[in-house]
């Protein structure tokens, strides 16, 4: 035990004293000064810099990074780093805009409303390290004032030779509805609030009135609206139908009391194509003086078939009957027991887009026959829904089907001519239609004018000429005495000699967008 002890005192005797914690030196970087501070071993970056008593802002930046440990002879950089916001205040410049006009001369200017530029205002976020930029972005745009557009009246008059007009020739240019009666010369506005959508624009039988559509104004809900306005009267006041959303359909009854119209509806849709048909049908009447005095409801809303969401077309007879046609058949309506009687059932084409395809029909002036466009049988290997053939058939009221043009197009549109006596004294019509001139490739084909007997023959070729671009989808429309057919051409409203082939614009800005 003694012995013990001994050693133990010897080996204490033989170690040093024991050592405290050490400090180091270091120096800090910041406000354009250096600081030279001792701190203990094992110090961070950030311990250091709250010895030294700096502040940090909350987007300062230290180099090296506060969490690590610093040996003796560091050295800390400390940036400034600031933010704040400007507002910036930026013109937007105005638009130019011009609008051809017929009714000034060839190369005379008017400016129908002055430029105006707007003015936003812009907030950047700048930041600063050090006092000095280092970035500069947008946070937020405020528009002030909106920019009115510079809106300049160029005139496109032309010296067309003036060719006389039967009966009464509308046409919607621009936004605005004209008539010409009598003469081309002597057309003149009807409608001038330049709010037409084109999707409705029919002339009543004895040429008295016009039926159009126009866009409600900015701000309002819906798509347009169902109006009316006398031809005749030197200022007409259109006059409000109250129907709204009439896409497909909108027409004059032609044996009913005057002022009557037939319309179907759709219902607004965020979705394409922009509506839910209705697939209905309502009739309204009113007075001359712009009074309603009746509405009634022909055809309760309904699904409408396949593509019914797409909607349904119609097409009066010169009786009390309708013609209905919808992407899966054609039938009849007849007002004396409204219900639909199918005639023909077709299958409905496989558009693969937000669009479906509705058959154009036509009645005969026999009032006992129907012309329309049938989706054809498959020519290859594709299936029935995707056939790319159309044909133009004769339908008459028994459902019997006469093959008249093979691989039309689909938007072959054939329109009855009214009906004229031949030299044998015989009663005769006949039929104009457009024809693709790429047939298979219809939906995007252009197409070309081709007039044809009732039966199918005697099928001629009229316009544009050979080589010519050619027609846009549309559908023409045949002057009284059955000589003429006016139709769009590049913009422009043309008519067409039958006889001749031959064709003259009647107007030159190029803002045709409907006719009748």
């Amino acid at each position: 035990m003694l012995l013990f002890a001994l050693a133990f005192l010897t080996l204490a005797s033989c170690a040093g004293p024991r050592a405290t914690a050490g400090l180091i030196g270091l120096e800090i970087q910041a406000d354009g000064q250096t600081r030279s501070l001792d701190v203990p071993a094992g110090t961070t970056v950030q311990q250091a810099i709250d010895l030294a008593g700096i502040d940090l802002g909350t987007l300062d930046r230290v180099e090296p990074p506060g969490y690590t440990v610093l040996t003796d002879g560091s050295s800390i950089q400390l940036t400034r780093v600031a933010e704040r916001f400007e507002i910036q205040a930026i013109t937007m410049p105005f638009e130019h805009q011009t609008i051809r006009n017929e009714a000034l001369p060839e190369g005379e200017t008017r400016l129908l409303q002055p430029g105006q530029n707007g003015l936003q205002e812009v907030t950047y976020r700048i930041v600063e390290e050090g006092g000095i930029e280092v970035s500069r972005a947008p946070v937020q745009t405020i528009i002030v004032q909106e920019p009115v557009a510079e809106i300049i009246m160029i005139g496109a008059q032309v010296a067309y030779t003036t060719l006389p007009v039967e009966g009464t020739l509308a046409y919607a240019s621009g936004g605005n509805a004209w008539v010409m009666r009598d003469s081309s010369g002597s057309r003149r506005p009807v409608v001038v609030t330049g709010d037409l959508d084109g999707r409705v624009f029919r002339l009543s039988p004895d040429g008295r009135w016009l039926l159009f559509t126009r866009r409600p104004p900015e701000g309002e809900e819906g798509i347009n609206s169902l109006w009316a306005v006398s031809t005749t009267e030197t200022d007409p006041e259109p006059i409000d139908l109250d129907a709204e959303n009439v896409i497909h359909f909108a027409d004059w009854a032609p044996t009913l009391p005057p002022l009557t119209v037939a319309y179907s509806t759709v219902e607004p849709s965020p979705s394409a194509p922009g509506w839910q048909a209705n697939n209905d049908l309502i009739l309204v009447s009113f007075s001359a003086s712009g009074r309603l005095t009746g509405r009634g409801t022909v055809l309760e809303p309904s699904a409408g078939g396949q593509y019914g969401w797409w909607g349904t077309s119609y097409a009066w007879n010169s009786t009390t009957l309708l013609a209905y046609a919808r992407a899966d058949g054609v039938g009849t309506v007849d007002l004396r027991d409204p219900a639909l009687v199918p005639l023909l059932d077709i299958v409905p084409l496989q558009t693969l887009g937000d669009w479906a395809w509705v058959p154009g029909v036509s009645w005969g002036r026999d009032g006992r026959t129907l012309f329309m466009v049938e989706h054809g049988a498959p020519v290859g290997m594709e299936s029935p829904a995707a056939s790319p053939a159309f044909d133009i058939v004769a339908l008459n009221g028994q459902g019997q089907v006469l093959p008249l043009v093979r691989n039309a197009g689909m938007f072959a549109a054939p329109v009855a001519s009214p009906e004229v006596t031949t030299p044998g004294g015989e009663a005769a019509f006949q039929i104009a239609f457009l024809q693709a001139l790429s047939p298979l490739e219809s939906s995007d084909s252009r197409y070309r004018l081709v007039v044809m007997d009732r039966d199918g023959s005697n099928q001629r070729a009229l316009f544009p000429a050979l080589g010519e671009p050619g027609l846009e989808p549309q559908t023409v429309a045949w002057s009284p005495d059955a000589a003429r057919v006016a139709l769009i051409y590049r913009g422009d409203l043309w008519v067409v000699d039958v006889a001749t082939g031959a064709g003259q614009p009647l107007t030159g800005d190029g803002q045709t967008s409907a006719l009748d």
